[in-house]
């Protein structure tokens, strides 16, 4: 065959053949610093990141625990990975976890699949989170937490440094953006988790009823939550997200992710739904606060029964067990924490009523389990009812969202000026 004929027939082949997605860069924050982490196709299927390159770029190491073993460990901070050389499980402060591929060695160095990165990493509290949005891995930085007073156990805002040392420790979080630097050197940094309830296969509520065209809590929940985001960062408050996408994040989970952020506050926010048996459930209206404690009413029950029923979707949860709940709730009812939620929702339902077409139903309160999990002041929106023509049509309008977004994120900015001056001796 002539050179032509060769180079012909490779064309040809080159064009029938399918071809394969370029591989993605890893982008690794690590304070200011930026580095971009080269990925390869795992033999196995996926991606696959090097081990060596993927820890420098957060600030740690791989070490090799015995020559020829095959036995590695991966740390980040203060979290440790016990990994190895054609195994797909982790060892992590004596839990063995699975990975989604194994581990694997590629001309002498060691690779591991790139779940570990962006989902097992954050899961374990290693200080790292993923941002899908930007598909940027992130190292946080190091928090300082100021001394509380003795006369309190509410929350201290407390100040963000970017150099560890022995008086520093971690705050592993979820989908965390830098909000504007502060105006003023004496201005603290505060911190607010705004969580987006339900996600991925559960849906939560569904809408309005006798409309064929469905929406979904799980939507416009997210949808919402971003506009607070960005109404929060506005004013100077660095905001965690529980998710940015539409993913399961399971109830427990959420209130752990503001405790590993040392958030100043929890604010998680739901559509709620009517009963069918009321007499005109599709004219339900309105919007309403929760805080946790024992439920009052009939209804609130009723709302944190609906909201509860996620960790149905929670496959790995022990619903036999015995239900902690109560014994929590009547623990926090000691707490400083309830009153401070309280006020807190009090604030926002005073801000919702400012501009929201529909009646106010006051502030309630109700076992929420995602609000278990929160050791600080901690409430529950419910936006509106999604079973509701009219205010389905509200909430997902992008521009009454964001007035929305805006009232509240002032009810928050309220409360934590009133907090520090409490805290502070001031008037």
């Amino acid at each position: 065959m002539t050179l032509l004929g060769a180079l012909a027939l490779t064309l040809q082949l080159s064009a029938v053949a399918p071809a394969l997605p370029p591989l993605p860069t890893l982008t690794v924050r690590a304070g200011a610093r930026l580095q971009s982490v080269p990925t390869i196709r795992h033999p196995d299927g996926g991606i696959a990141v090097r081990a060596d390159v993927l820890a420098e770029a957060l600030g740690g190491q791989v070490v090799t625990e015995a020559s020829g073993s095959g036995r590695y460990r991966f740390e980040v901070g203060t979290t440790g990975l016990d990994l190895e050389a054609g195994s797909a499980l982790v060892v992590a402060a004596g839990d063995t976890m699975p990975l989604r591929a194994g581990v694997f060695r590629n001309g002498g160095q060691l690779y591991v699949p790139l779940a570990l990165a962006t989902e097992l990493l954050p899961r374990l509290g290693a200080g790292v989170l993923f941002d899908p949005d930007k598909a940027e891995l992130r190292r946080f930085s190091t928090v300082t937490v100021a001394r509380r007073p003795p006369a309190t156990r509410a929350p201290q805002p407390r100040v963000r440094v970017d150099t560890p040392g022995p008086a520093t420790r971690t705050a592993p979080v979820d989908n965390v953006r830098n909000a504007p630097a502060a105006r003023s050197a004496s201005l603290r940094q505060r911190v607010v988790v705004v969580d987006a309830g339900h996600g991925g296969p559960d849906n939560g509520m569904s809408g309005p009823i006798g409309v064929p065209t469905k929406i979904y809590e799980k939507t416009i929940t997210l949808s919402f939550a971003k506009a607070l985001r960005a109404a929060l960062e506005q004013r100077e408050i660095q905001v965690v997200m529980t998710r940015t996408t539409d993913t399961l994040i399971a109830l427990g989970d959420r209130g752990r992710i503001a405790n590993q952020a040392k958030a100043d506050l929890f604010l998680s926010v739901h559509v709620n739904a009517a009963n069918p048996r009321w007499t005109n459930p599709g004219g339900a209206r309105g919007f309403e606060t929760y805080f946790l404690a024992e439920a009052k009413t009939e209804d609130e029950r009723r709302v944190a029964a609906m909201e509860n029923e996620a960790i149905r979707f929670e496959t790995d949860a022990d619903l036999t067990r015995d239900d902690p709940l109560g014994f929590i709730m009547r623990d926090m009812a000691q707490n400083e924490h309830l009153r401070e939620s309280g006020r807190l929702a009090e604030l926002l339902q005073l801000g919702m009523k400012r501009v929201h077409p529909g009646p106010s139903r006051g502030v309630k309160q109700a076992g929420f389990r995602v609000l278990v999990t929160a050791f600080m002041p901690a409430v529950l929106v419910e936006i509106g009812f999604g079973t509701n023509k009219l205010e389905a049509q509200y909430m997902t309008d992008a521009e009454r969202q964001r007035e929305l977004a805006s009232t509240l994120a002032d009810a928050v900015v309220r409360y934590l000026e009133q907090y520090e001056r409490k805290v502070g001796g001031g008037g």
